[in-house]
């Protein structure tokens, strides 16, 4: 999967708020004060927009791909940006 550019987003109405996301991949992902976990950008700033889209650093890639794969509720939505292939997540193939 390397040199692939991701991006990755929350879907919270699944989201269980467990926190497994943020142990995985801190950098990407931050529970909020509603117990809710959100993606963040490159600079570190909270997206709390519903539907909001962070392309996933190179370094973390695995640590997203297996916060997708062992969230609870899973919400957590991996694709990649050239063609919008699910890569990991519910919709994934």
């Amino acid at each position: 999967m390397s040199g692939e550019e991701l991006e990755v987003w929350i879907d919270q109405d699944l989201c269980t708020g467990d926190g497994l996301c943020a142990q995985y991949a801190a950098d990407v992902f931050e529970l909020d004060i509603d117990g809710l976990a959100y993606v963040k950008d490159g600079a570190g700033e909270l997206q709390s927009a519903p539907g909001s889209r962070v392309p996933v650093p190179g370094d973390l890639v695995l640590n997203v791909i297996d916060s997708a794969k062992e969230c609870p509720g899973d919400c957590i939505h991996v694709r990649r940006a050239g063609d919008g292939k699910m890569v990991a997540g519910p919709d994934a193939e």
